[in-house]
């Protein structure tokens, strides 16, 4: 039964290395000028778009893609080693990193050539920001329930309905969305979805912000109202997005940004903590890191799939079930191992403000990219058992 599933046991080769000491150089100077503070993740600057073309100018975005399109013809386990210090580093990737870790792999897939040669060089140039068009108001991540319809008219499509939780919507230049083209079928619920992409220029999109508690801005209800979609903008199969979308999902939630998102609790503590802990501690910050190794061993597992040309849906899905998991129960258990710790020590104010936000963002954690039933669910089926 468990035949299906599989974890290349996969090593970073000595490339990677190289590079995750140029990545880290170029952090530390990036830090040293002020671009942002690893300490503070919570920074509201983190749409930089000085940063994001300084990172494509260093050849990291795209870093898998074509040269033909902007890209290095680099391998994923290379691009793993750049979003892992990325994500450590808590360095401002936002206007690049849904363009370049889902967004350029489905327009190299789908997109006519005029949209390939004008669009991905310039997510290579960390010109241009994406968000993702999937769940809609009633039916979260539940994708084949969407009703924004796409109806056909002379050259084009016109889109009305509304797309919620879309994620930087109100700095993108484009959104990859899934619309209704077709009604679904008795037999095929997932029959009738049709991928997009959608210059969040066009008239008729209205983008309205959701307010989060954390305080940050990224969450945005977006409102189509007869928004034109020109025929090229239709990407891949008609009704047959589904397909399309269960492969993006590969690499969208596979990456060490799954476990990553609120890892600076744990250096913190380690900070507060010294290089002297008492038993208690020291047990407590092992298992932790444990824990943490061997998520990172399942994520560089997919990563190298991906440079073999597997498509590891299944594996990808357990990598964010369990990694979105285990960053949402960290800062309680941070909590719990901070109780001892010593107020007088230098970096306890930070350690404090560092969990008051992460705790804030944690249930966030197991919704984005798919709940955890619905990651179940593809799981289980994956391994024969539904």
């Amino acid at each position: 039964m468990t035949s299906a599933l599989r974890f290349d046991p996969i090593r970073l080769p000595p490339e990677c290395e190289e590079l995750r000491k140029e990545v880290r150089a170029f952090l530390a100077e990036e830090i040293s000028r002020g671009t942002f503070d690893p300490h503070h993740p919570f920074s509201e600057e983190n749409d930089n778009r000085e940063f994001a073309r300084r990172v494509g100018e260093r050849g990291w975005l795209g870093i898998t893609w074509p040269k033909k399109y902007g890209g290095h013809e680099r391998s994923y386990l290379e691009r793993y080693v750049v979003t892992e210090e990325m994500r450590v580093a808590n360095a401002p990737t936002r206007r690049f990193f849904v363009a370049d870790r889902q967004s350029g792999p489905v327009l190299l897939k789908y997109a006519p050539e005029r949209i390939k040669m004008d669009i991905l060089p310039r997510i290579c140039r960390g010109e241009v920001c994406f968000s993702i068009g999937m769940s809609e108001p009633g039916s979260g991540s539940d994708l084949f329930a969407a009703k924004t319809k796409a109806t056909k008219t002379d050259g084009g499509y016109l889109i009305n309905g509304t797309k919620i939780w879309t994620t930087s919507a109100h700095i993108a230049d484009y959104m990859i969305a899934v619309f209704r083209t077709s009604p679904p079928t008795k037999e095929n619920r997932r029959h009738g979805l049709t991928q997009f992409l959608v210059d969040m220029k066009t008239p008729g999109i209205k983008v309205n912000p959701i307010n989060q508690m954390s305080g940050q801005k990224e969450f945005n209800e977006v409102v189509f109202e007869d928004a034109f979609m020109p025929d090229d903008h239709v990407l891949g199969e008609i009704d047959g997005a589904w397909k399309q979308a269960t492969s993006e999902l590969a690499y969208e939630r596979s990456g060490p940004e799954r476990f990553l998102e609120t890892y600076y609790v744990l250096t913190e503590l380690v900070r507060s903590i010294g290089p002297n802990p008492d038993s208690r501690a020291a047990e407590g910050i092992g298992r932790l890191v444990a824990q943490l190794h061997t998520m990172r061993r399942m994520s560089v597992s997919v990563a190298g799939m991906l440079s073999a040309g597997k498509e590891p849906v299944v594996e990808a899905a357990i990598v964010k079930d369990i990694g979105t998991l285990w960053e949402q129960a960290l800062p309680h258990r941070v909590r719990d191992l901070a109780a001892f710790v010593d107020p007088e020590s230098t970096n306890h104010p930070a350690l404090s403000e560092q969990l008051a936000f992460a705790t804030k963002i944690a249930p966030k954690l197991t919704i984005q990219g798919g709940t955890t039933e619905v990651l179940r669910g593809i799981i289980a089926r994956g391994l024969g058992l539904r």
